[in-house]
């Protein structure tokens, strides 16, 4: 990938899009594309600004991110054998960072696309990886697995759209339960290179953006509460949560 940094720095939208009652829930923020074995390593002025942590995916002690990834997919029967993989995800920043969607794009040692993983997170520090296999046009299908929202069931089948971006990137989640679609969830954004430039400009426009993230969750989650939407609730033995469903459940 271009750029001083050899990553993208997307000026991502998202949108979250409930059927009913409907809602229409937007916000932008920052997103990286990076090389897992070329992770940016910014210069010390910067690295509060902006970093990728194994801990912030998972990841055991002494592991990389992408030897995390590698555990997991061998627990699917998957070999990388050497191959690319670019991540797509929120960099941790001014000591935070709160990710709901992260994105493997993974191909072999060919450069033949392999799998891709979609990897979600709710913020009471639950995390949940999708092992897909999409067809040519990045479509993948898959049953919900893991609590997200309150106001939604662990029930229901993902359709996903998730193509490896470029200088474009445009995804997109639908969650279908058995009496029809309930939610939608889209990532669009225009990748630039990245770099300090990028980097401060992006801060600029969306200062405080990670801790901005998880704050418009817990306000969604709210809202909805408020207009006494049933809450679907978690095991006993974890707290009632209160945030609304995000773009990768």
């Amino acid at each position: 990938m271009p750029g001083p940094w050899g990553a993208l720095l997307y000026e991502a939208r998202i949108t979250h899009v409930r059927r009913t009652p409907r809602r229409v829930f937007r916000h932008r923020t920052p997103l990286w594309l990076v090389d897992l074995d070329q992770i940016p390593e910014l210069p010390r002025p910067l690295r509060r600004l902006a970093g990728f942590r194994t801990a912030d995916h998972g990841g055991a002690p002494g592991l990389t991110i992408r030897q995390e990834l590698e555990r997991e997919l061998a627990a699917h029967g998957i070999g990388l054998d050497g191959g690319r993989v670019l991540m797509l995800a929120q960099a941790r920043s001014l000591g935070h960072v709160f990710d709901p969607l992260t994105v493997y794009w993974c191909r072999d040692r060919d450069g033949a696309p392999l799998c891709t993983v979609a990897e979600v997170r709710n913020t009471y520090g639950g995390r949940h990886r999708y092992v897909l296999r999409p067809d040519a046009a990045g479509r993948a299908d898959a049953a919900k697995e893991f609590y997200v929202s309150p106001f939604l069931p662990v029930e229901g089948h993902y359709r996903m759209l998730l193509p490896e971006p470029g200088d474009r990137l445009r995804l997109t989640v639908h969650l279908d339960l058995p009496d029809g679609p309930a939610f939608t969830a889209t990532v669009s954004g225009t990748g630039r290179p990245a770099g300090p430039a990028a980097l401060l400009r992006s801060l600029l426009r969306h200062p405080f953006a990670t801790w901005a993230v998880s704050l418009h969750i817990r306000a969604q989650g709210i809202r909805l509460w408020l207009r006494g939407l049933p809450v679907h609730p978690r095991n006993a033995a974890v707290p009632a949560p209160t945030v609304e469903e995000v773009p990768h459940a």
